[in-house]
């Protein structure tokens, strides 16, 4: 199935494509950096680009797929499980099925609503019984009771999520390859 283009992705992927920095920062494994660089460089046109939760979510979700992929961490994005839209999966349904505890959903709700996130969440929750292995992705901090990642140029806590969806991955057992340390 073709993604359609997407400006911001496009944007975003032509940015990498083109840095000096990003492939050095990705082969030392220090995919913090990388997005500290992304949000340095992109983040202003980019959030230009759509309405700023709109822009913000499209850049998470770009960012977290192409820096899952390159840090081996085995995922599934934008799929559908009973009638539910998931942005990711970490490692993939079959695991959701089997082994709740060692599935992660995360969750990138375009929104910084309150209601609209929590509506969100308990989409999620039916679905994942480990409610604790629901994570969301923010454009500013909103109150909610699950541990949650802000994507902006202040207060930019999605720098680490790639550490600790390894972290998650490598507890769990699912990240066969161990490649980041942790």
């Amino acid at each position: 199935m073709q993604e359609d283009s997407n400006p911001i992705k496009d944007y975003l992927f032509e940015y990498i494509k083109n840095s000096q920095e990003i492939p050095e920062l990705i082969r030392l494994k220090n995919f913090n950096e990388v997005i500290n660089n992304i949000v340095k460089n992109c983040f202003d046109k980019i959030a230009s680009m759509a309405e700023k939760e709109e822009a913000v979510g499209i850049l998470a979700t770009g960012l977290l797929h192409y820096l899952l992929t390159n840090a081996l961490i085995t995922s599934q994005r934008k799929i559908k499980y009973n009638e539910t839209e998931i942005d990711i999966v970490v490692p993939d349904l079959k695991t959701l099925e089997k082994d709740p505890k060692r599935t992660l959903l995360v969750c990138i709700p375009r929104s910084s609503d309150k209601k609209t996130v929590e509506k969100k969440i308990q989409e999620l929750e039916e679905i994942q019984p480990e409610t604790e292995n629901i994570w969301v992705i923010l454009s500013e901090i909103v109150p909610i009771n699950k541990k949650s990642f802000v994507l902006s140029k202040k207060n930019n806590s999605f720098s680490k999520i790639i550490f600790e969806i390894a972290q998650f991955s490598n507890v769990g057992g699912t990240n066969k390859f161990k490649i980041l340390r942790v």
